[in-house]
């Protein structure tokens, strides 16, 4: 018999101290969207707004507070989000390219807060500030429970990445599902959006 419920029946309302609050004017509990809630003796719960007992996270897409990333309770800070990023390689050298085997490959990876589970194979755009976009493959081996990393292998002397480009991650380059999926702890879809700085930096190729 589970602990907490969102039907109205015996078995599924809270306990407290043992006892099914059947036993303790069960008639005044009654489950919502958000969670238990309680209604005086005699008073109708249709279509009124009562105290909240008790909240289950996941049940609502954003259970309290604004929709600010700084606000208490916010989808920010309820569901899953991107805390930070980082390059996963220090130097490019265009001459020698880069490889998945040899750790050369373009490599960055994103930072959540809680530990996601990924489905497909989404992608991440990096700003190539003299050349068309570079496009990374989320890359499942690279990668932990918190922690999603896309790369791109690109061959030596390649036209599309040469000598003195500046790569960046910025705001408008945000993660493609690519018809997969991002998922949080609480199995809410988790957030993908971020700031441009993310504290990665910028990756200057070099000849």
């Amino acid at each position: 018999m589970p602990l907490w419920g969102t039907e109205d029946t015996a078995a599924a309302k809270p306990q407290i101290g043992g006892r099914s609050q059947n036993a303790i004017k069960a008639r005044e509990i009654f489950a919502t969207a958000a969670g238990w809630s309680q209604v005086g003796a005699g008073r109708a719960t249709t279509g009124k707004q009562h105290e909240l007992l008790v909240a289950m996270r996941g049940l609502s897409t954003v259970l309290i507070g604004g929709t600010g990333a700084g606000d208490v309770g916010s989808a920010t800070e309820v569901k899953a989000s991107i805390t930070s990023m980082n390059w996963n390689i220090s130097t490019y050298s265009r001459a020698a390219g880069g490889t998945i085997a040899a750790g050369t490959a373009l490599s960055i990876s994103a930072n959540f807060n809680e530990a996601v589970t990924v489905t497909g194979a989404p992608t991440l755009a990096v700003n190539n500030a003299a050349r068309a976009n570079h496009t990374l493959t989320y890359r499942a081996a690279d990668s932990t429970a918190n922690r999603m990393t896309f790369t791109l292998e690109i061959a030596a002397a390649h036209a599309s990445l040469q000598a003195g480009d500046v790569l960046a991650i910025l705001a408008t380059n945000q993660i493609s599902l690519a018809g997969g999926g991002v998922v949080g702890a609480d199995g809410q879809a988790a957030l993908i959006t971020h700031a441009a700085d993310m504290g990665q930096g910028t990756l200057t190729a070099v000849a």
